[in-house]
C-alpha cells in the first residue's frame, strides 16, 4: 500500500480517480485493491510489444529469474521458458558478485566491456559460483577478467532458453539486468543479433504491461455495463 500511495502522491491524484487496477509479480495475490491478477510473464510481453511494435521475444533478467517470452503480433502471450531453479544468472546473483568483487552492481556492465581475457566460471550454482570468484580474486586475477566470466556464463544460460523457445526477432531485454551493458553486449555476441532496447527504464515493463491490461479489462468492463443498460430499455 505504501508503493500504491506513493505513486498517487507523485501523480497528484486520489484513490477515487483509479477505475481499474491489475496486480502482478511475485506478490500480486497480496495485492488488496487490484480488480484482477496477471502474471509478470503476460505483462512483461505486453508491455515490451507496445513500446516496440515489431518486439516478438523478450528476454526478462529480474532478481529471483530469468525469462524468455514469445508474443504474437498483437502483443500476446504465445510461448515462455524460465530458469528458475537457481540464482545463477539472474539480478540477485549479479548483486551477490558485485558485493564479492568489492564493486557497485551499476560497475559490473562497464567492468566485463574492459575486460581483454575472461576468466570463464565453470560452476553451475551461484554458491559454488561465488565460491570459485573468490579463488580467482586470491589468485591475483584482475576483477575485470572476474566480471566478465560471469557474465559470459549469465549470458549462455539465457541464450540457452533463448534456443529452448526459438528466437523470433525483434528481440529486446526487460527487467533490471537490462541496465547491465555488459550482459546486453554478450548475449548480442553469443546470438549475432542487435537487441532493440527499451526506451524508458526496462525495470517498469511489468507495470506498464499491467497498466495496459487494465485499460483493456476497463474498456470491456464499461461496453458490458453499455450493453446490459441497452438491454435493459430494448422492448
Amino acid at each position: 500500500m505504501n508503493a500504491f500511495n506513493q505513486a498517487l502522491k507523485r501523480a497528484n491524484i486520489s484513490n477515487t480517480e483509479i477505475d481499474y487496477s491489475v496486480g502482478t509479480g511475485y506478490g500480486r495475490v497480496k495485492i488488496p485493491f487490484a480488480n484482477k491478477n496477471i502474471s509478470e510473464i503476460s505483462c512483461h510481453g505486453r508491455g515490451a510489444h507496445y513500446l516496440l511494435p515489431g518486439v516478438h521475444t523478450i528476454i526478462d533478467i529480474g532478481g529471483q529469474d530469468s525469462k524468455v517470452i514469445r508474443v504474437n503480433e498483437e502483443g500476446k502471450l504465445i510461448d515462455f521458458t524460465m530458469n528458475d531453479k537457481c540464482a545463477a544468472g539472474t539480478g540477485r546473483f549479479i548483486e551477490v558478485m558485485a558485493r564479492t568483487l568489492e564493486t557497485t552492481l551499476e560497475n559490473m556492465g562497464p567492468l566485463a566491456l574492459k575486460s581483454l581475457h575472461p576468466k570463464m566460471i565453470t560452476a553451475q550454482c551461484s554458491v559454488f559460483a561465488e565460491t570459485e570468484v573468490v579463488s580467482l580474486i586470491a589468485d591475483g586475477v584482475p576483477v575485470e577478467d572476474i566480471v566478465a566470466g560471469l557474465t559470459d556464463s549469465i549470458a549462455s544460460r539465457i541464450v540457452s532458453l533463448v534456443n529452448r523457445i526459438g528466437l523470433k526477432p525483434d528481440l529486446t531485454i526487460t527487467g533490471g539486468v537490462a541496465k547491465n551493458i555488459g550482459v546486453v553486449k554478450s548475449i548480442e555476441t553469443k546470438l549475432n543479433l542487435l537487441i532493440k532496447p527499451i526506451p524508458i527504464d526496462p525495470q517498469i515493463i511489468g507495470a506498464l504491461g499491467a497498466a495496459l491490461f487494465a485499460k483493456e479489462e476497463l474498456i470491456k468492463k464499461q461496453a458490458e455495463e453499455k450493453g446490459r443498460k441497452l438491454k435493459k430499455w430494448d422492448f
